[in-house]
């Protein structure tokens, strides 16, 4: 069976997460001395072009909501790619926006902060895109940084003939000095492989920030969030999603019946909007609840048993005290 470590969940200050043994990436403890590269990677890009999608294909895992609808991402999500010769840090950021209101601010400066300081810098951006509208600014943000940038054109498996990529290629090599211009496919994998290769060359020689066997520097009850969020996000429609917060009140592990029992809060704005989540009966509440615990057995590798509820806390996207309790706003 597979055992989780509590610790993290415990001590907030702790610089990261053991996730569920298993899903890590390391070779043996020695892998960590061996390793010869480390580093930050920053994704970033508007909204919808794919970073989560691309986050997950690059550490393997799923770390982050996959959603056609924008701005799914509202925190920083740390990801981490263990190879032989390198450990590979990845922050996936929130879509590049102009902010609307206190959660738009925290969710722009979770970009900004982002960009402080990483090794590498990928832009993802749709090679659907028209050369005459290349996002400037976009660039502009990332004129900020002193990292090679590498410009990933997501999406290629939506365009034919690939010669079509060619006139938006010239379009942004002439208006940013980009370390190399990678078409890729986050959804498919085509060349994915190609930018995990120069990531690694461009990360400096320093030994591994973490161990072999973490994913994430992110607490457990942090992905419970955001997995029981996406199903939110698919099944819901509208304003609902964005209106929804979660909280995880309880995650621990019995052994009678042998499970992992969770207890979590949906939060949303308004009432009308915990009657639509609930639905008649309770199905809609059922429904989400039936999808994320698939997801969450198939993370942790345990029976779960989740237990929701909805509460209405009035705007609180407007609210500091609120964010702060949702994880939005640091503490110190």
């Amino acid at each position: 069976m597979t055992r989780v470590n509590r610790d993290s969940d415990r001590a907030s200050k702790k610089p990261s997460s053991r996730v569920p043994a298993g899903h890590g990436r390391g070779d043996s403890p020695g892998a960590r001395d061996q390793m010869k590269k480390s580093g930050f990677v920053a994704i970033v890009g508007r909204p919808n072009v794919g970073k989560s999608t691309l986050l997950n294909r690059l550490v393997g895992e799923k770390m982050a909501i996959v959603s056609p609808r924008p701005q799914t991402t509202r925190t920083r999500i740390t990801g981490i790619r263990h190879l032989p010769a390198a450990q590979i840090v990845f922050v996936d950021t929130p879509g590049l926006h102009q902010p609307s209101g206190k959660l738009g601010e925290l969710m722009a400066e979770a970009v900004d902060r982002a960009l402080e300081d990483v090794d590498v810098v990928c832009l993802v951006a749709a090679a659907t895109g028209r050369p005459d509208r290349i996002d400037e600014e976009v660039l502009g943000r990332l004129r900020s940084s002193r990292a090679p940038v590498y410009c990933c054109l997501n999406k290629i498996d939506l365009i034919s003939p690939k010669s079509k990529l060619l006139p938006l290629i010239a379009a942004y090599q002439q208006r940013y000095p980009f370390a190399e211009i990678i078409p890729i496919s986050a959804t498919e994998g085509a060349n994915c492989d190609r930018l995990l290769d120069r990531i690694v060359q461009a990360l400096p020689e320093r030994p591994p920030y973490f161990p072999p066997d973490y994913l994430t520097d992110q607490p457990e009850t942090f992905y419970v969030a955001e997995m029981i969020r996406e199903q939110i996000f698919r099944l819901t429609h509208e304003e609902i999603p964005y209106a929804c917060a979660v909280r995880v009140g309880e995650l621990t592990e019995r052994a009678r019946p042998e499970c992992l029992y969770i207890r979590a809060s949906i939060f949303v704005e308004h009432d009308s909007q915990k009657g639509i989540l609930i639905g008649k009966g309770g199905a809609m509440l059922k429904r989400i609840g039936t999808q994320a615990r698939a997801e969450l057995e198939r993370f942790f590798g345990i029976k779960v048993y989740l237990e929701l509820a909805v509460q209405v806390r009035h705007n609180w996207r407007k609210d500091p005290k609120a964010l702060r309790e949702f994880g939005f706003l640091a503490t110190s």
